[in-house]
């Protein structure tokens, strides 16, 4: 298991279009990735779980990836984030 946390950066948080990349792009791995926010674990290959967070800029979240290609996930779902999610 991996884990890093990371600030969402873009604008307007995790509202529908970007939380649809964010879960494409957790979607596109064999490992489980999930994000804890607010004490909150939530699936971020789940549309509804992701905006059922809340999440807002500035808010930090820790992504947590774990399964066989659990390295190369994190490394690619910090990288979407801080690229603020195609905003």
């Amino acid at each position: 298991m991996v884990r890093q946390r990371v600030m969402i950066t873009n604008p307007t948080g995790l509202h529908l279009r970007p939380a649809g990349i964010f879960c494409n792009m957790a979607s596109s791995f064999k490992c489980k990735v999930t994000f804890e926010y607010d004490n909150t674990i939530a699936n971020a290959k789940s549309v509804l779980s992701v905006l059922g967070a809340c999440i807002k800029k500035g808010d930090e979240i820790e992504l947590i990836c774990e399964g066989e290609d659990e390295e190369e996930a994190l490394k690619a779902m910090v990288a979407a984030v801080e690229d603020g999610l195609g905003e």
